[in-house]
Formats: structure tokens, sequence, C-alpha cells
């Protein structure tokens, strides 16, 4: 391969790729692991295919996620506030891990549990009261229902969930540098004054014990390491789930024979939530990396220097060497192995959390709503921008029988 060969444009591709990336992703790894591209920002870096090549990239310690190893004629946009466990490498990673560690504990979240199935069962309360048996599941259920418990968890009620949603959306998605710069820009100044807050009246949440943590030798998150865990917790914790449920509902009604034996065996939950993480996860393509040395994965070598790598997680998970038919959905797949949520020190943190809020949606959302139907033509549905994060932006639905044709 010739550095200068483009093997696919993905800003050029527009809503059939959007929509549908698989297709492309597949044809791409039927040519190879490693292919050079360029992304909706207009920057050329290289994208890893295939599940072998995926978790090879996204364990090598040569692929930097600090923006400091960044060449600096990458025309890019920084997709985080502050130093965290997304733009950091060990030692710094290891360090800001223990910390948060501590407190982000399986106990804190079980403890959420009969939060997410009340405020789960509230939300689905007054959905189910509109007059017209219709409503979008992503604004009346998958947002306010994820950014709800990350609100509660970190403890900031009083956040400006509207206008966070619209920074998060931008500074994640949009594939216009300077939109996304402003987005990032306001998100920071609102989580600085966030912080200031939560240190003057502290509470028992997330938030005010990652302020007053410290290990053994009295290290603690700076400033800087604080505002960074806020955005990664609350921008990263919502949206992901966010796209989770959205898509899981989503993928599950445009497979009714599963839908049917979810209904029928409840049981199957973990597992419906497992096969929609491989089959349609929230995360397309990784966060970025930076080539800090020479990087052979499967016979292709990226240059060091700050070279753009993208793991696509979407491919990985839909490989036939790894997962059989990977193009059917089957609940009764068995779980585990996919990298939805990645794989190595960067697996994600809240994973667990997601999971919950999204059995916890499912099962409320089936139970309440036995005659559940889209009232949109899958087709036509607007998917999330970018690489980054996938999941349909709006999923319109209706609930109420409608009458036999005549």
């Amino acid at each position: 391969m010739r550095t200068t060969d483009i093997a696919a444009d993905f800003g050029a591709l527009g809503e059939e790729f959007t929509r549908d990336p698989y297709p492309v992703y597949a044809g791409l790894r039927a040519r190879g692991p490693v292919h050079r591209v360029r992304v909706p920002e207009g920057a050329v870096g290289w994208l890893v295919v295939g599940y072998e090549a995926c978790r090879t990239a996204l364990t090598h310690p040569a692929l930097s996620k600090s923006w400091r190893d960044a060449s600096p004629d990458l025309p890019l946009t920084r997709l985080s506030a502050g130093e965290n466990l997304l733009s950091s490498n060990p030692p710094d990673h290891t360090r800001l891990r223990r910390l948060v560690a501590r407190e982000f504990t399986t106990r804190r979240i079980e403890e959420l549990a009969p939060r997410v199935a009340a405020l789960t069962d509230a939300l689905l309360d007054a959905m189910l009261a509109g007059a017209d048996g219709r409503a979008d599941l992503v604004d009346a259920l998958a947002f306010p229902l994820a950014m709800g418990v990350i609100c509660e968890l970190l403890g900031v009620p009083s956040l400006d969930r509207a206008a966070f949603r619209e920074w998060a959306e931008d500074a994640l998605s949009s594939p216009d540098q300077e939109t996304r710069a402003a987005a990032t820009a306001s998100m920071t100044r609102y989580l600085v004054a966030m912080v200031a807050e939560k240190r003057g009246l502290p509470g028992e949440d997330l938030m005010s014990a990652l302020i007053r943590t410290t290990d053994e030798a009295g290290d603690r998150l700076s400033p800087d390491e604080l505002i960074g865990m806020a955005w990664l917790l609350l921008v990263t914790g919502f949206e992901t789930t966010v796209n989770l449920i959205a898509s899981a509902v989503l993928t599950l009604l445009r497979h009714p024979e599963q839908l049917a034996a979810l209904r029928f065996d409840p049981g199957l939950v973990d597992n419906a939530v497992e096969e929609v993480l491989r089959y349609e996860g929230p995360v397309e393509t990784t966060t970025y990396r930076f080539t800090t040395a020479p990087v052979e994965i499967g016979g292709v070598t990226v240059p060091g220097g700050g070279e753009l790598v993208l793991v696509a997680l979407a491919d990985a998970d839909r490989d036939p060497a790894r997962f059989p038919a990977p193009q059917r959905f089957d609940i009764r797949r068995p779980a585990g192995g996919h990298l939805a949520f990645g794989h190595g020190i960067h697996y994600c943190l809240g994973a667990p959390l997601a999971r919950r809020q999204a059995r916890t949606a499912l099962t409320a959302l089936l139970t309440r709503c036995p005659h559940l139907a889209l009232a949109a033509d899958p087709a036509r549905l607007p998917w999330r921008q970018g690489l980054l994060i996938r999941g349909p932006r709006h999923l319109p639905l209706t609930w109420h029988p409608t009458p036999a044709p005549t």
C-alpha cells in the first residue's frame, strides 16, 4: 500500500453510510486489516478493521491516547476537556483509573438500581399519558433516563440538560471543526463552574467523592483532572447509554421474531443487551489514537510521528472470523467477546451502568407497551453523524394497536 492511497473518504459517503456503515467496513476488511482513510473532519488517518486486528490495536503500546502525541499537521479538534482516562496513557492513566475506581464502584452503581427503575417508570408514565399514543423514544425515555441517572450519580441536579445535550452532540458528532471547538469550549466553561459549585456544596455523590478522594500516598485528582473526569462521565456516560437504549428498541422492532422471543422469555434481556452491543453498539469507532512509533498490524506498517489511528469497533463485532453469521441478530447467541466497550486498559469504566439502564428500560418498555411499533419508515430515520457515536437521533414509536385493514 502506498501511503498516499485513500481507501475511503468517510465525509463523502453520505446518509446511506451513516445509516448502514457495515457493508463499507466489510468491503475494507475483505481487502485487509488496515486502510488509509479520510475522516469527516478532513484529516487523513488509518482505520483498523476486523476483530483480531482491532483487539491488537486497542492494546498496542505504540498507539497513544494523549493529544500531546498527535502530529501538529493533523487538522483535528480535541474531543474532550481536561485530563481524563480517554486522553492519557500509563502511568498517568493507571494513576487516574486507580483514583476514580476507588469511588466509581460496583456497589455505588448497584445502589442506583432503584432510582434507575423509578426514573424509568416515571418517564414511561409521562410518555404513555400522551393523548395520541405516539412519542419519540429518544426524547421521551432514552435521553432523560441516561442524563437523569448520570446527573444523580454525580450530584448535579441543576444541570442545564438541553444545553448540555446540544453541546455534547456537536462536540462528538459535528463534522465542522469550528462547531466542535465551540461546543467543547462551552462545555468546559460549564464544567469548571459545576466543579467549583460542588467544591462549595459537597454531598454523598460521586463528584464530591472524587473531589475528596486520596490514595494511601496522599495523591488526589488535580482541578484539571476533575474537569476531565466530569466531562468523561457526563458526556460519554449519557451518550453511550442514550444510543444503546434507542438502538436496542429499534433493532428489536426490526426483528419481530427476536422481539417475540424476548417478550415470551424476559429472562433473555441480559443476553439481548449484549447482542445489541455486538450488532448495533453505540460506539462506531474509538476515540483517536496517535502513533508514537511505527505500528505493524496484519502486515501493514503505520508510520510513527503522531499519525491518526481509528479502530472500527462496529466492524470488529461483525467479523465472521469471530462471530458466526454476524449479520444475523440473535438474542440467544452466546454472549461475550464483543468489543462494544473496548478492550484492555481503556475498557469503558461505565459499562455496568450502561448495561443496567438498558436492561431496566427494555424490560419496563416491553412490559408496559404490548403493542409497541415504529411510527416511521426505518429507512428514513435520521442517524447520528460522524464516526464516533452511533444511534438514531429520533425514534418515533406508537403503542396502541392499529385496526386491521378492511
